[in-house]
C-alpha cells in the first residue's frame, strides 16, 4: 500500500527529476563531478526541497520521518 504524498514530498520528486536529468545531459550521475556543483541552482532548488520534505515547510529543524 502506498502512502499518499503531501506537497513537499511531491516537490522534491519534481525537483529531483529536474536534477536527475540535468546530470543525464552531462553524462554524470552525481553533481560532485560537476565544475558547477558550488553555484548551480539546479542543485540547491532540490536541497532546499529536501530540507522542505523532511521538515514539512517548518524552519525549524526539526524532522518528520
Amino acid at each position: 500500500m502506498s502512502a499518499v504524498k503531501d506537497q513537499y514530498e511531491q516537490e522534491m520528486d519534481k525537483q529531483k527529476e529536474i536534477l536527475m536529468s540535468c546530470q543525464s545531459s552531462k553524462n554524470l550521475n552525481s553533481c560532485y563531478n560537476c565544475e558547477l556543483i558550488f553555484e548551480c541552482d539546479t542543485r540547491k532548488t532540490y536541497v532546499d526541497a529536501v530540507y522542505n520534505s523532511m521538515s514539512k515547510g517548518k524552519n525549524e529543524g526539526g524532522f518528520d520521518f
